[in-house]
């Protein structure tokens, strides 16, 4: 029988998935009224005041005093708050949602080589073949792009390699402080950087497109960005980054899903045959290669 902590960390981590296959989609419907940047700044705000006020009701404001873990959240700031939803955002504007959902689920395979292969762990036959399964699903999703740079794909997957840096730092800092205050950091620094680069690439908005789109940054800021993160930063301090990631997979079909029905994106052949893959993929890499080795330290 499973213990609490790993029911819950799995519990976590569902939830977290179902409610960031919204994201795209949400994302790109956005996209209708704001530019990238914008969209993000004003997501990333949203997301700060909702973290700070969880902050105020749990009252772990003192945890702020907590210098041992700045470095780490400073480090995952740039890693998750700037670069990560800064290219993850841009990409979207040039890809569909499920193809960006699609590729981004292959951040298990580089969080397995972060994980495993960088700290020189054991690496058993069945993660090497869950790697080439997801790497086989990534080149299906890009392969009818093959023939000319398709530029929104190439972003999330940059974004998905660096992903697993900024988790390896989250995961160091949620050992002194609470996720919510490795969020608020991260979200409080990041909303400035960005609103002061999109005035410095002229990104232009009306305070009449911000009012139409305020319902969609207000679901994209409070409850994905928000609510779904702290899921997440809950989930990988009780289960493996790994492990979280391979059961996040449920996210990439659940927006093929969501974006034919809210956005009408048929999904292609090429989207449906690399779930396949894909999944069966994650499922070998989220297999321990020893018993009860699976909780990263």
């Amino acid at each position: 029988m499973k213990p609490d902590r790993e029911r819950q960390g799995e519990f976590f981590i569902l939830l977290q998935a179902l409610l960031w296959s919204l994201f795209p989609v949400i994302t790109i419907l956005s996209y209708g009224f704001l530019p990238p940047l914008i969209s993000f700044g004003w997501s990333t705000l949203f997301a700060a005041l909702l973290f700070g006020g969880v902050l105020t009701l749990t009252h772990r404001w003192g945890e702020i005093r907590n210098r041992s873990s700045l470095r780490d959240i400073l480090w995952a700031t740039l890693f998750l708050g700037i670069l990560y939803y800064g290219l993850v955002f841009f990409g979207l504007r040039y890809t569909s949602a499920g193809n960006a959902s699609l590729i981004a689920a292959t951040e298990v395979c580089f969080s397995f080589i972060f994980f495993h292969v960088w700290r020189k762990d054991f690496i058993s036959p069945k993660h090497i073949l869950g790697a080439i399964f997801m790497l086989i699903g990534v080149f299906i999703v890009l392969y009818p792009n093959t023939t000319k740079l398709h530029l929104g794909d190439l972003l999330i997957l940059m974004a998905t390699i660096i992903a697993p840096f900024g988790n390896y730092f989250q995961q160091r800092a949620r050992e002194r402080v609470s996720s919510e205050m490795i969020l608020f950091v991260r979200s409080a620094i990041s909303t400035p950087i960005v609103l002061i680069l999109a005035c410095l690439l002229r990104e232009k908005f009306s305070i009449a497109d911000l009012k139409t789109s305020a319902a969609l940054i207000l679901i994209n800021g409070l409850l994905l960005m928000g609510f779904s993160k702290i899921l997440w930063v809950e989930g990988i301090h009780r289960i493996s980054v790994t492990k979280s990631n391979a059961l996040a997979s449920i996210a990439p079909p659940l927006t093929l899903l969501f974006a034919w029905l809210i956005l009408h994106n048929i999904p292609t052949l090429f989207q449906l045959l690399s779930i396949v893959p894909i999944l069966f993929g994650m499922a070998l890499l989220s297999m321990n290669k020893r018993p009860g080795t699976g909780h990263l330290t």
